[in-house]
């Protein structure tokens, strides 16, 4: 298979085997990622399985600001309830299982703004490489009102442990690169000068490992994490379907405080 790149206007995918590299590509956004981008991000994951040749797949965010700044807050406004917070996040989540599920080695490029979907994001994938200017947080307690599958609280569990998440999702704060090491959000922190190079290393690295290995030990992480994972759609409704959901929405796209009644 020879090189390839496909250029779209959100999302970038280039394949130059052993690596393929998908950059999101909404930088006066921070990347955050439309409907369109996660279709295209599914997309891209059929993509490389299907690619015999390739054995390392890189997420990064284009602009030098941000990796993923979560989801488009815009278009919660065709919102109408829970049930489309419902759909939302299984939809999301969808996503999310899709690129954990990608038979090769998975790294996310950190440089910069990782929040809300784009720090779920990040914790989808198998490594997360990033600089000390990285920001890891979800704000949403301060944004928009919404919560997080069980899926989604598992994985962030999975990696920080239960205080450390909730302290991230209580103080709607981020933590930098260096604090994302420490506290296991972030599998590596490089120096920004030293980013494409370290990145580039890793890549070649390990496409020249036990694919099998690799794979069982992505799968049995996975399998400990969804062990008996319990229901969590009665919390998304809760969320999703009242009214401070709707005021936060409205408050983000006016830029303004949002106005909390708790119901």
């Amino acid at each position: 298979m020879t090189g390839t790149a496909d250029t779209t206007t959100e999302l970038l995918t280039e394949f130059r085997p052993p690596v393929a590299v998908a950059t999101f590509n909404r930088p006066e956004a921070r990347n955050a990622m439309t409907w369109a981008m996660y279709d295209a991000l599914a997309e891209f994951c059929d993509r490389v399985d299907a690619a015999a040749d390739v054995r390392v797949a890189v997420l990064r965010g284009a602009g030098g600001k941000a990796f993923v700044a979560g989801t488009d807050i815009a278009q919660f406004l065709e919102f109408d309830g829970a049930a489309d917070g419902l759909a939302y996040e299984r939809r999301i989540d969808s996503v999310l299982a899709r690129v954990e599920q990608v038979r090769v080695a998975t790294i996310a490029v950190v440089d910069g703004y990782a929040t809300g979907g784009g720090l779920s994001l990040a914790a989808a994938c198998d490594l997360r490489i990033c600089t000390p200017r990285a920001r890891f947080g979800l704000p949403i307690a301060r944004t928009v009102g919404n919560c997080l599958s069980m899926a989604g609280y598992a994985r962030l569990v999975q990696l920080v442990g239960a205080s450390r998440a909730m302290h991230l999702v209580y103080t709607a704060g981020f933590v930098d690169g260096e604090t994302a090491g420490h506290i296991g959000l972030a599998s590596e922190v490089v120096a920004e000068s030293e980013l494409d190079t370290r990145v580039g290393q890793l890549c070649t690295q390990l496409a020249a490992q036990a694919p099998l290995t690799m794979l069982a030990t992505k799968t049995a992480v996975r399998r400990l994490r969804e062990h008996a994972l319990p229901p969590g759609e009665d919390l998304v409704e809760l969320c999703y379907g009242s009214e401070d959901f709707r005021e936060g929405v409205t408050a983000f796209v006016e830029k303004r405080p949002p106005r909390w009644r708790g119901r």
